[in-house]
């Protein structure tokens, strides 16, 4: 059963970010706080001030000052090394300034997928757990394109734009397929069907390079298809539901599947010939709702179903590089939470569900977006609403960067600076 609705805040004309009241601060003003609960000493791990545990499982943390550029990006290429940003520290300035640009509420259903137009900064499309699917470009006043799903039973689990055509999409769904359709509602092909009730598909990715589709189903079966609809293999990769699987954006055939038997495996599609010819199998202690490559290839973020968020590295990707600890259990009226990385910078984005159980929570905690670093796992920013305060399962930004789009509840938010909203 759902917690308890906490009172609601005030309302207020002006849409608020990290509030600074007693029970709302920022992690800036929490920090001589948390540096005298930090523990004492220089060991592997250490108490940072977003209470966030850092393990230095894959080797060290901090590597010594580098001559060689070559060198340096070499070692940032296996993730074994911070890359400082001046461009980041300045984009995280920006945060402060996002508010609410514009928001949609088209469905009868929650949100369950979403997905940015590859070339249109602009556009999003959204999918609901009754089927519906909306393409919506928030930078005009044209009404969105919306494809009216079938209900009950057909919640769209995976949505991607086919890279090839960006006019069609890619979607999979409980309702039994993994399809190619365009935007006008026409089927233009079945890749994956179970043809029974009890099966249905739960995740999708593409590869435009390799021209492959992968899905998998709700018993653990993952399906590898080209572009063209022919099988190239159905293997049965888990021993239970499939919640996510991802291709590497920058090696192709380096495959992560995750799943609820609390396991993220990562398989080189060359080499697979049945179960256990993964590479590495990574155990979690909960059941995993999904596991995503960085834009660069060489991270892997996973995202359990109760209070852990883990970064694997290309240096040794058997063993977190850090644990991040952050409240967003799973409940079954609620979109699976899931983290996602920044196309541009090393920062981690993730919606926050309060939980009372968990040991930094406060009374009446904000339901936020919580930003993160994705090297020293230290919170950086927190967006909040008062307008809008429900839990925000998905949230991604656009391929340029500069916008977020959250899925909450039954709603839409895209988040963007104020100037933005300013010239709207």
């Amino acid at each position: 059963m759902a917690p308890k609705k906490r009172p609601e805040t005030q309302k207020t004309s002006e849409i608020v970010l990290r509030p600074r009241n007693k029970r709302s601060r920022s992690p800036l003003e929490l920090e001589p706080e948390a540096k005298k609960l930090c523990a004492k000493g220089s060991g592997p791990s250490r108490r940072c001030d977003s209470d966030c545990l850092w393990v230095g499982l894959a080797g060290p943390q901090i590597l010594p000052p580098c001559r060689s550029i070559v060198r340096t990006l070499h070692q940032h290429k296996l993730g074994r090394a911070s890359w400082p940003s001046v461009q980041q520290q300045s984009f995280l300035h920006t945060l402060d300034s996002y508010r609410i640009l514009q928001k949609a509420a088209p469905f009868d259903r929650r949100a369950t997928s979403l997905a940015w137009h590859p070339t249109h900064p602009s556009t999003v499309a959204v999918g609901s757990k009754g089927g519906d699917i909306m393409l919506w470009n928030f930078g005009i006043k044209d009404k969105p394109t919306f494809i009216k799903g079938i209900g009950a039973g057909g919640s769209i689990t995976g949505l991607k734009f086919n890279p090839l055509n960006t006019n069609q999409f890619y979607a999979s769904s409980m309702e039994g397929t993994t399809r190619l359709q365009d935007f006008k509602g026409n089927i233009l092909r079945v890749f994956a069907s179970s043809d029974t009730i009890n099966i249905w598909f739960c995740s999708l990715d593409v590869s435009a390079s390799s021209r492959m589709v992968v899905t998998g189903d709700n018993v653990g079966n993952v399906i590898l298809l080209n572009m063209d609809g022919k099988e190239l293999w159905n293997l049965r990769m888990h021993k239970k539901k499939v919640t996510h699987v991802a291709l590497n954006p920058c090696c192709d055939w380096f495959l992560a599947t995750a799943s609820v038997d609390q396991t993220v495996k990562i398989w080189d599609l060359r080499q697979v010939r049945g179960k256990a010819s993964f590479l590495y199998s990574l155990p979690h202690r909960h059941p995993v709702n999904a596991a995503c490559f960085s834009p660069d290839g060489a991270r892997l973020l996973t995202t359990d179903q109760k209070s852990e968020i883990r970064v694997y590295s290309a240096s040794q990707w058997d063993c977190p590089l850090g644990l991040i600890p952050h409240p967003h259990r799973h409940f079954q009226h609620l979109t699976p939470i899931k983290a996602a990385w920044h196309p541009r910078y090393n920062l981690i984005v993730v919606g926050r569900y309060p939980d009372p159980n968990f040991k930094s929570c406060t009374p009446y905690e904000l339901r936020t977006i919580d930003v993160f670093d994705g090297n020293s796992g230290k919170m950086m920013c927190q967006l909040y609403d008062p307008e809008s305060s429900g839990i925000s399962s998905l949230n991604e930004f656009n391929p340029m960067g500069d916008t977020l789009a959250s899925a909450m509840g039954y709603h839409i938010l895209i988040w963007s600076q104020e100037e933005a909203r300013t010239r709207k």
